[in-house]
């Protein structure tokens, strides 16, 4: 049977440690803010919902430009959700973009390419919201933390 991901743990201390540099680096280039969230099980069908649910809890509607992005992964039941605030939704393309970034990061998922397919997914984000959001001095350098977060 084929698998998303394996059952022993996700993601190492050093591919960690580069995803957060991806996201680092990424948010270098933008006033927007990127955020990735992992747990085991998806607590809804669909895992779209859950990521709007963890946007919210993790305050990312907050940021002054509505402009972050969550990566949600429920490794053990092999789902993952792209979800971006209002205004980088739709000046990055709306649906278009993100089934595009959403249809790159599977295809990394299904060859177990993990940290090479989130960082890409990093990247690609961070190139639409630098195009549309770039720095801006009157925003907070970094308005969330950069640390993946993990669920249950």
């Amino acid at each position: 049977m084929f698998s998303l991901f394996p059952k022993k743990q996700f993601l190492d201390t050093d591919a960690q440690h580069k995803i957060v540099a991806c996201i680092a680096e990424a948010e270098s280039k933008t006033s927007g803010e990127i955020r990735v969230y992992m747990e085991a099980n998806c607590p809804y069908v669909d895992p779209i919902d859950r990521a709007k649910e963890v946007f919210t809890s993790l305050g990312m509607e907050k940021t002054v430009a509505r402009n972050a992005v969550i990566i949600y992964i429920a490794y053990t039941d092999k789902q993952f959700a792209l979800f971006g605030d209002a205004a980088i939704y739709e000046l990055s393309g709306g649906a278009s973009f993100w089934k595009n970034a959403a249809a790159t990061l599977s295809i990394h998922l299904k060859k177990q390419e993990y940290t090479l397919g989130l960082c890409n997914c990093i990247n690609e984000l961070g190139a639409a919201l630098a195009t549309h959001f770039p720095p801006d001095p009157n925003i907070k350098k970094n308005e969330l933390p950069d640390e993946i977060v993990f669920g249950k």
